[in-house]
């Protein structure tokens, strides 16, 4: 392939890029997949995986998620949620079964977990795979294509292509060279991340623990547990707070493992393994432009996270199938434009954006630290309401309820 003339190029091989590669390896459509570091690599990311992304990946590879979710050195299967109200009590949530007979979800490190997927790429006959590939610049041409300039292996390389899918994060260069960024304040999150190990009070079934601390709402601090005793420590904040407020996350961070009440005995013999290190999550709770000329953007650059669990890789899944099939239309109608390519808008939105809207109405009323103790109150004293918050991950109907303020007075006086 001549190195002017590739049909899509790839920006970006995390869950969104890899995906879209797999998609497009299957229907034999030749690709460039570019990658910004070589594998394995690091990510920070909280590191669960939920059922949405397997399922998906699953229909090309079931051997090998089954695989890859049963080696306990690289994964740990997770059943459900803690959620921890602003007065310390809490309520386990477990979440349901998925389709067929894949995990419930699980636990691994992103440096794990986007080498598995990278891995699935190897031997492809329609992908060309650049590691140690910056992508520079992005521009339009007079071709009615996009020009781009690459750092491979140190070297600048200039290439064009038709189609330019960006799959390269929340600071994505295909963004803002090509649409332009925009960080609202209100729909953006900042998060750190750090490794402990030896963390005390783990839960028996790996259930994922967001504690939603008063000085934090609507934000939380989480604990997620990893394969040989480790764990997954971060905490979020609203971009517009952490300004407001001027806080220090690491600092914040700190302690509340050296100072609060519970959570100082529970790291008392905990070491932290590595440094703390933050990074930035643009939540799905606005409508975006996702496409224009000749470009696509999946993922953290497509601002695909829930704003209420933070969960953004199932998202970023979902948006490399659909980034795939809009592709392939594309291609085979010769036609890159805004209009042909909107498609892609719509169905992401017509898929996610009741799912999007529901979790930044949720992530609101987290505001609320009397409503939230309340809830958890309720939720613990009642085994039918257990089951409600249980279907609460799969049904919308069942959100969209809760978003009416008469969920809560029903709560309020037990009326079911």
């Amino acid at each position: 392939m001549q190195q002017s003339d590739y049909p899509v190029v790839i920006a970006g091989a995390g869950p969104a890029g890899s995906t879209v590669s797999m998609f497009l390896e299957n229907e034999g459509i030749k690709h460039l997949l570019l990658e910004k570091d070589t594998f394995p690599r690091d990510k920070i990311c909280g590191d669960a995986v939920s059922s949405k992304a397997l399922e998906i990946i699953a229909r090309l590879k079931p051997d090998a998620v089954k695989s890859f979710g049963e080696d306990r050195e690289k994964t740990l299967l997770t059943h459900g949620i803690q959620f921890s109200a602003p007065n310390g009590k809490s309520v386990d949530i477990a979440f349901p079964k998925p389709k067929g007979n894949l995990p419930i979800g699980f636990i691994s490190r992103r440096m794990e977990f986007d080498n598995f997927l990278f891995d699935q790429l190897q031997g492809s006959k329609h992908a060309e795979i650049w590691q140690n590939a910056d992508l520079k610049n992005a521009t339009h041409n007079n071709s009615e294509g996009v020009s781009l300039t690459i750092s491979h292996n140190g070297i600048e390389k200039k290439i064009s292509t038709k189609l330019l899918i960006g799959a390269d994060g929340a600071r994505s260069v295909v963004k803002r060279k090509l649409q332009g960024f925009e960080q609202d304040d209100d729909h953006y999150c900042g998060g750190i991340r750090a490794y402990y190990s030896n963390v005390e009070g783990l839960h028996p079934q790996n259930f994922l623990e967001l504690h939603f601390m008063k000085e934090l709402l609507p934000g939380y601090f989480w604990i997620f547990p990893l394969p040989n005793g480790a764990a997954n420590v971060g905490m979020g904040m609203l971009s517009r707070d952490i300004k407001r407020k001027k806080a220090n996350l690491r600092k914040e961070l700190l302690n509340i493992v050296e100072n609060h009440p519970v959570m100082k005995k529970r790291f008392a013999n905990a070491s932290l393994d590595g440094n703390i290190v933050g990074w930035g999550l643009p939540f799905g709770s606005k409508k975006r432009e996702l496409t224009g000329n000749n470009f696509i953007l999946t993922g953290d650059a497509a601002s695909l996270i829930d704003p209420f669990t933070g969960e953004g890789i199932g998202n970023a899944v979902v948006s490399g199938l659909v980034a795939s099939r809009i592709a392939k239309k594309a291609i085979e109608a010769g036609n890159y434009s805004k209009k042909a390519l909107s498609e892609y808008d719509s169905i992401m939105y017509q898929k996610l954006w009741n799912e999007l809207k529901l979790s930044h109405t949720m992530q609101k009323l987290t505001t609320y630290p009397w409503l939230f103790n309340f809830v958890v109150n309720r939720i613990n004293g009642s085994k039918s309401l257990q089951e409600v918050f249980t279907n609460m991950f799969t049904d919308l109907e069942l959100r969209a309820k809760m978003e009416n303020p008469m969920f809560y007075v029903k709560l309020l006086f037990n009326i079911q």
